[in-house]
């Protein structure tokens, strides 16, 4: 089993940086908009999936213990509580 030893703002810092910078240009297409990706912040590996949990049980998977990241392609948040996502380009 792997273990990763990164904080979570580690873990959201590198996230972040790879979906700028290596994957956004090939993931948001209009028919992945609102789904769920998530990241190896390890690997760079990543799931697309309506269901985040799913697509981070694929990659855990394939590396248990892996730090994963998560975030919904073409929006400001995953989830809302009361409130309203919004596209990130609006």
């Amino acid at each position: 089993m792997i273990q990763t030893y990164l904080t979570n703002e580690e873990i959201d810092r590198r996230g972040q940086a790879l979906y700028e910078q290596h994957i956004r240009p090939l993931v948001e297409t209009p028919e992945n908009s609102g789904l769920q990706i998530v990241i190896d912040v390890e690997t760079g590996e990543y799931e697309i999936d309506e269901d985040g949990l799913e697509a981070s049980r694929r990659l855990l998977r394939k590396r248990p213990g892996a730090a994963l990241y998560g975030l919904r392609i073409g929006y400001n948040a995953v989830y809302t509580l009361g409130g309203v996502l919004r596209e990130a380009n609006s």
